[in-house]
């Protein structure tokens, strides 16, 4: 009875949501092109609420748990598990105070109205994942961009998304490049939760009454840590056990 539900729902959510899309892309343009990167990035941060709003059509709620006091004045490395494009939004709407930057693959630097804008002009990283040669300068210069104006850079290490919530090994690799770029970060694990509901059935239709948490772990000093391997498995572990599944 619920998915019959939501194929109805799934077309007015689809049709809002490209429609909210297409309508931040002149907003992001005008901002960025007219009134400089700060008015964009707040216009990007309503796109990002908006887009929640889309979601409750779906019966979608969200939910911050961050009992820490996180300082705004300097960077930060987000270290986050990845299930779905439903982490983004919400996620960058929630940190938006820290001004997060994502690492995304190249592909979606491209063709996707607002998302493809906010991508190639926003400050994020974009990466080809099969060429090094690519990746490896392009994620350098990311984290020097980070470090230098107190921004915070958001990684999901399993490199791809859990289709069901189990979360899969990190790749260390981009943060091992992080951890060099941004000396001075603050680390701050996430434990990200049923962001996976909401594709349960493959991209139609989507899932509905979902309740997607983001919970913030205690941060950890990343100077405080000469064993780098030690602390991405410390990240892991603590990541992992926040994980429902």
């Amino acid at each position: 009875m619920i998915k019959i539900l939501s194929y109805p729902l799934s077309v007015i959510y689809n049709i809002i949501f490209g429609l909210t899309l297409v309508v931040f892309h002149p907003i992001q343009w005008f901002c960025f092109n007219a009134l400089g990167p700060r008015a964009h990035e707040k216009s990007v941060f309503a796109l990002q609420f908006c887009l929640m709003r889309c979601a409750n059509i779906l019966g979608t709620r969200f939910s911050l748990n961050n009992p820490h006091q996180i300082d705004t004045n300097r960077p930060l490395i987000i270290v986050a598990n990845h299930q779905s494009l439903h982490d983004i939004y919400p996620l960058t709407w929630y940190m938006r105070k820290h001004h997060p930057k994502f690492i995304s693959k190249i592909e979606l630097g491209r063709g996707i109205p607002s998302v493809s804008y906010n991508l190639r002009h926003g400050g994020a990283a974009l990466i080809d994942r099969k060429n090094p040669r690519q990746s490896l300068p392009a994620l350098m210069k990311f984290g020097e961009y980070i470090e230098k104006n107190n921004y915070a850079a958001v990684i999901f290490p399993e490199g791809t998304r859990s289709k069901d919530g189990t979360p899969k090994p990190f790749q260390t690799k981009g943060l091992d490049i992080l951890f060099k770029k941004i000396p001075s970060a603050l680390v701050v694990p996430v434990s990200i939760n049923n962001s996976w509901k909401m594709l349960r059935y493959g991209k139609f239709p989507m899932g509905l009454g979902n309740h997607l948490t983001f919970t913030v772990h205690k941060p950890l000093e990343l100077a405080t840590f000469v064993n780098k391997q030690e602390l991405i498995a410390q990240i892991e572990t603590t990541i992992k056990a926040g994980i429902n599944h």
